[in-house]
């Protein structure tokens, strides 16, 4: 199997609701099921990146949100075996317990630093045990277990040998060109990238549900604008649509998973649904949208490279947003020098996107994503694009994507602080 292959493989993990709480339930989870007793307290560390990412965010199953409430239902009943599901199943119950665990003042959140790299430590007391589990680099990455005082799991090594059973490190995307890229999406066998169908799968499962749930008011407004019809012969009001009624789902917190891409749902979202309108608009070959998906993802996972999985840019509007973008000229029959085009469009119009955490807002940053997208390809593919001595724009295609990633990373890091300045005056 090609490298790409493995790399997109490996990535892909199907997460129910926004990451950041799934992960925190999942790590107060892991901790409580080393203990006995009733819960006397639980304390949380988090980095920057998922402190913001779940402060105002739709928690699964639960009309709640936020850091605090998924850390709560972690230790009341989620169910640390399911990974990034770990909150699939819980009910009345565990809210009402989650709920007196938070009034009665047992949960603690303290954010560790500011930074992009993914970090959560749960400590986990009960009257006879106490039990810290640490996440680093990857959402349900454990690294260290400590039971009463005594380490009995630190996985290191482990953890790196696991990423290479499962895949390859994202990393090594940026030893590839964009035309090394396309070269890969327009020669690899079929039937090595075949399970890219299940991305699908679980995404038009969660647009149902949006369908299905009087909480989406965003959603069915862009339905009324695509004429009362799933899929209409305006493909930009059918991308709107089927895209951003699926991520108003995942951000509120409807009961099934996204297809995860980059450790996000939602980048996995703007990744293939965009593509899914323009495949079914011009009823093209499943084929076409299956290579085309590739490339949105190792677009995406390129420029998440040097951004940083988690930051203060809107990764889900910006990185994902600009591989939708590179597919949709693929699928349209663009060249390479188009597709360059459509990266420089991209990098010029919406690199700035600011990342305030999951939330129903990721849904209008989905809806500019979508439009900026479809204009950065019809413009490009008009002959009509921004330079490269213009804006951040670099010499080459790779070098554009670099610098949008650096505008996140390190250059938004002021902007992260202000954000969770803003966060914590608004939880006073």
């Amino acid at each position: 199997m090609h490298e790409l292959s493995r790399m997109i493989r490996g990535d892909m993990t199907p997460a129910l609701g926004v990451t950041e709480p799934g992960a925190i339930a999942f790590v107060t989870s892991k901790a409580r099921s080393y203990t006995k007793g009733d819960v006397e307290s639980v304390e949380l560390s988090l980095s920057s990146s998922i402190y913001k990412g779940a402060f105002t965010c739709g928690i699964p199953g639960v009309p709640e949100v936020g850091n605090a409430f998924a850390a709560a239902l972690g230790v009341c009943g989620a169910d640390p075996e399911k990974g990034l599901q770990s909150l699939d199943g819980v009910g009345d119950a565990e809210r009402e317990a989650a709920h007196k665990m938070i009034d009665e003042g047992r949960i603690k959140v303290l954010m560790h630093e500011i930074t992009p790299d993914i970090y959560l430590r749960a400590l986990v007391k009960t009257a006879e045990d106490a039990c810290e589990v640490t996440i680093k680099d990857r959402h349900t990455n454990i690294v260290k277990i400590v039971l009463n005082g005594e380490t009995i799991f630190e996985a290191e090594e482990q953890a790196a040998e696991k990423e290479e059973a499962a895949g390859v490190p994202l990393e090594n995307i940026t030893k590839y060109t964009l035309a090394d890229l396309v070269d890969y999406v327009k020669t690899v066998d079929l039937s090595e990238i075949a399970f890219i169908r299940d991305a699908y799968t679980t995404n038009l499962a969660l647009l149902e549900e949006g369908m299905n749930s009087p909480r989406t008011d965003l959603g069915h407004r862009l339905f009324e604008n695509n004429g009362g019809k799933i899929i209409s012969d305006d493909v930009v009001a059918t991308a709107q649509f089927v895209t951003n009624i699926t991520l108003e789902a995942r951000v509120i917190g409807l009961s099934r998973p996204a297809m995860s891409i980059t450790g996000s749902g939602a980048h996995g979202i703007l990744c293939t649904m965009p593509l899914y309108a323009y495949y079914k608009v011009n009823d093209l070959p499943e084929e076409t949208l299956i290579r085309a998906t590739a490339l949105s993802y190792l677009i995406t996972i390129y420029i998440k490279v040097y951004s940083g999985i988690l930051s203060a840019f809107c990764g889900c509007a910006i990185a994902a947003g600009t591989g939708a973008a590179v597919a949709i000229c693929y699928m349209k029959g663009g060249t390479l020098d188009q597709m360059s085009h459509v990266i420089n469009n991209m990098a010029s119009s919406i690199t700035g996107m600011i990342c305030d955490g999951g939330n129903k807002g990721c849904t209008m940053k989905g809806i500019v994503a979508v439009d900026i997208a479809y204009r950065s390809v019809d413009f490009a593919m008009a002959g009509a694009y921004v330079e490269s001595v213009h804006a951040i724009n670099g010499r080459t295609p790779e070098e554009t994507m670099r610098n949008m990633g650096a505008i996140a990373y390190p250059g938004m890091k002021e902007t992260e602080k202000t954000i969770l300045e803003i966060f914590e005056e608004k939880s006073r």
